[in-house]
């Protein structure tokens, strides 16, 4: 399998260590950066690269995941979730790990250098790769609204029917805890 790595100062050594770890394992690891340690680096350039790259791969019908670190693993996540047709999920455990790609067929997974060992996010991408999505008709029917919303912005419609609110906070509201 092709896996995508990308990063930021605070994941650099993760990434350089899983690297050998996934190329061990027999798997092809491109790297999208940074090759060196900048503490004043910007993630949102290298995880957004390495996303687009998955879903070029994919569009192409090669078998290829993504992988994204950081300090906390939510900058990182947040930006490959912006590339059209990228599901990324921040995984903290094996059972999101494992969820992430059962349910959610996520291709991309954020992890936090700062909030693991290396021996744990060893495991953590292991789980997601080696985890197949479910194939389950709820998940597919999911998964199939969130591209619907991410194309045209279409939702569902509100299964509360016409009770539902309709609100819409316009640029002179405001909420005043004072005051309720």
């Amino acid at each position: 399998m092709r896996i995508h790595i990308a990063t930021d100062h605070a994941g650099l050594e993760f990434s350089t260590q899983l690297q050998r770890h996934l190329a061990d394992q027999g798997h092809e690891v491109v790297d999208h950066g940074p090759i060196e340690y900048d503490a004043l680096d910007d993630y949102p350039a290298f995880c957004i690269r390495a996303a687009q790259a998955v879903v070029r791969d994919q569009a192409a019908g090669i078998g290829t995941l993504g992988v994204v670190f950081g300090g906390s693993g939510n900058g990182e996540q947040i930006s490959a979730n912006k590339v059209r047709g990228i599901r990324a999920a921040l995984v903290w455990n094996t059972s999101t790990a494992e969820l992430a790609r059962q349910h959610n067929d996520a291709n991309v997974i954020a992890i936090g250098a700062r909030q693991h060992t290396l021996e744990e996010a060893f495991e953590l991408v292991d789980t997601f790769i080696a985890t197949p999505f479910s194939d389950e008709e709820r998940h597919i029917r999911r998964i199939g609204q969130i591209a619907a919303f991410e194309a045209d912005g279409s939702l569902e419609p509100d299964p509360r029917g016409a009770v539902a609110p309709n609100v819409i906070a316009d640029d002179a509201s405001a909420f005043d805890p004072e005051e309720g």
